[in-house]
């Protein structure tokens, strides 16, 4: 989009809606799960894992960092609170805002998440203590890992089958979990039920990069050696032999090259050196080697991708495929292709490796978290959603509940109706005590974003201000969140909201809730301390509908 200035009579926000619809979005549509996804909620995703022993489960983050999830909820692997399915997104309210820097899962599945600010969750199965909680309790929310890892910052996380690894900014290494094999790296087999620094001969090592194989470990350090340990029956570990090793061990065929990435598949591992070159070991019952055959390799053995320096390999601990991306922006896969075995590197017609596993890998699942790629520019919707609440650019400061927050007069009035009519050039404070800090956060962010982030019981509040200042946008957005977190325990107290501020749509949508789960809702402290005309209506339309039928 060339810079040129807006023709005249176009409003502000249909600059920013303009603005808005040219980001970049994520194609995720190769992935089968997301045509449970409406076009709507697909345009808005920015990150995304799928994940599963089938590629079942997805979680995926928005433009405006709220955090999805839907899906088969296998151990409760989705972080909702309990294990029901779900094929519409439900929000994860914890981790929304929390910005995800990157993530990773097991077999359990167990999920492993790091966010920008370094901070660990973790959630899903937990029989081997994978979620690093010091219990073997499944774990049905994200849960922060603290343990040994307080004013740490992580900036890798890895999964193998049953055991979790993270990568600090100071380049230690930390392990918990399933270590029948040594992979947790503490020198024993026994499981490790909380984080705990890998040492032996990376005490002094600063680690830049780590994978996990089913039940091996990886590390790279930065001068380019590769440290390996845990399960090594198929040479997986590349030390020329089968045995297993309990504690990191150096490489030693890898002497004199320098590693920059590696990557690792459910028996196979794939490593990138500084000169753009690939080896390779491991398991070879589908070619994941791309040596030509089918036969395992306990040495790193070169791995020809046509002529081409490669800048991106990628393997995952689920599937036997291997994937390679050229300099020239071409990608190769090899390995299990659809059951079938490609033993060589094969040019597809692909622009990531990130579809390789989209169509070929057995579980169709995610090696990365996919992220669009970050873009310097930034558009004027983004610009004005980063000076939401900053203080240095500020002009006005709303005090709510005893906190400021930071706004600027002439992005309101131009935003807001009410705003036009009620400031001035001489307010510098304004005292707000009809809603809560919460409420008025986020109505001010939604005037910078377009968006709001609100749990369902805050979102009440937002609606009551919606509806004094006549937003009806704003309305209809409440109201969407409002029907994302209805549950039994809550739907009484929802549909009493959309009476009260004469949301019909969502009154509906909360009344054929409470119809549909009626033993459980009547059953709730809400019911019971339902308003008497309210209950008289209720009883009168549930009778209407045949809900007291026999």
């Amino acid at each position: 989009m060339e810079d040129e200035p807006p023709p005249q009579g176009v409003s502000a926000k249909a600059l920013e809606a303009t603005l808005l619809s040219a980001l970049k979005m994520l194609d995720v549509g190769k992935w089968p799960i997301f045509s449970l996804c409406s076009p709507e909620e697909i345009k808005l995703i920015r990150q995304a894992c799928v994940f599963g022993s089938a590629g079942n489960e997805v979680l995926y983050a928005t433009e405006n960092d709220e955090v999805f999830v839907l899906g088969m909820n296998c151990s409760g692997c989705l972080g909702t609170g309990d294990m029901q399915s779900t094929i519409e997104p439900r929000r994860l309210d914890s981790l929304c805002g929390k910005k995800i820097a990157c993530l990773s899962y097991g077999s359990g599945p167990h999920v492993v998440l790091a966010t920008e600010e370094g901070e660990v969750y973790t959630w899903g199965h937990n029989a081997y203590s994978q979620l690093g909680n010091g219990t073997t309790n499944h774990g049905f929310v994200p849960c922060q890992v603290s343990t040994n890892l307080v004013n740490k910052k992580v900036i890798e996380v890895a999964c193998g089958s049953h055991h979790s690894m993270v990568l600090t900014s100071d380049g230690e290494v930390y392990t918990w979990g399933y270590n029948n094999s040594g992979q947790v790296g503490s020198g024993s087999t026994a499981n490790q039920p909380i984080p705990r620094r890998v040492t032996s001969c990376l005490q002094n090592k600063i680690v830049v990069n780590i994978a996990c194989g089913q039940m091996c470990s990886m590390a790279v350090v930065e001068n380019g050696e590769v440290y390996v340990w845990g399960y090594n029956g198929n040479g997986q570990l590349g030390l020329g032999s089968s045995g297993n090793q309990p504690t990191p061990c150096r490489i030693a065929a890898l002497q004199g090259i320098r590693v920059q990435r590696v990557a690792c598949g459910y028996a196979h591992t794939l490593v990138l050196t500084d000169e753009g070159q690939i080896f390779a070991w491991g398991a070879n019952s589908y070619g994941q080697l791309g040596t030509g055959n089918k036969s395992n390799q306990s040495y790193p053995t070169t791995v020809i991708v046509d002529k081409d320096r490669v800048i991106e390999i990628a393997a995952c601990h689920s599937a036997h495929t291997s994937a390679a991306k050229t300099q020239s922006g071409q990608v190769y896969m090899w390995g299990q292709c659809r059951g079938q075995s490609v033993t060589f590197p094969h040019l597809t017609h692909f622009a990531c490796t990130d579809d390789v596993f989209a169509c070929f890998a057995t579980p169709a699942v995610m090696w990365r978290l996919l992220s669009v790629e970050p873009d310097d520019h930034l558009t004027v919707a983004q610009s004005l959603k980063k000076e939401f609440d900053n203080p240095e650019t500020a002009d006005l400061k709303f005090l709510v509940d005893g906190k400021y927050i930071h706004v600027h007069k002439v992005l309101l009035k131009i935003r807001c109706e009410h705003f036009r009519s009620i400031l001035n050039n001489d307010d510098e404070i304004i005292e707000m005590s009809e809603f809560s800090y919460p409420v008025y956060r986020a109505f001010l962010e939604y005037l910078y974003t377009d968006n709001i982030r609100l749990p369902p019981e805050d979102a009440i509040g937002l609606l009551d201000l919606a509806t004094l200042y006549r937003e009806n946008r704003l309305k209809k957005l409440c109201q969407q969140t409002i029907k994302q977190g209805i549950c039994e325990e809550n739907a009484i107290a929802l549909l009493s909201a959309a009476v009260k501020y004469k949301a019909q749509d969502l009154e509906e949508f909360c009344f054929r809730f409470c119809i549909n789960h009626l033993t459980v809702v009547t059953q709730t402290q809400g019911f019971a301390d339902m308003d008497h005309d309210l209950l008289k209506n209720f009883i009168s339309k549930a009778s209407r509908v045949g809900a007291f039928r026999n």
